[in-house]
């Protein structure tokens, strides 16, 4: 396996991490945890896509890490 499929494995095991955590009651899908996981997994599983020039999959982890930063700073902006 080369840079990229490392990157993009590490990123995608992220978000099956919060995924699978969820599905178990573990944490919450409204917590730091989950949106933490989904963001950081997003974002690494772009570069991986971008690395690789994949844009299917760029526009996808791009939305995912957008939509998870848009949730993040809700959390924060509500827990204040």
């Amino acid at each position: 396996m080369n840079f990229a499929d490392w990157t993009g494995t590490i990123g995608v095991l992220l978000i099956f991490i919060g995924f699978f955590l969820n599905l178990t009651n573990k944490i919450s899908k409204d917590g730091y945890a989950y949106i933490i996981l989904n963001l950081s997994g997003g974002a690494i599983a772009c570069y991986a896509s971008i690395l690789l020039n994949y844009m299917p999959f760029i526009i996808l982890e791009g939305v995912w890490t957008a939509v998870s930063l848009v949730s993040l700073i809700r959390l924060l902006i509500i827990k204040k």
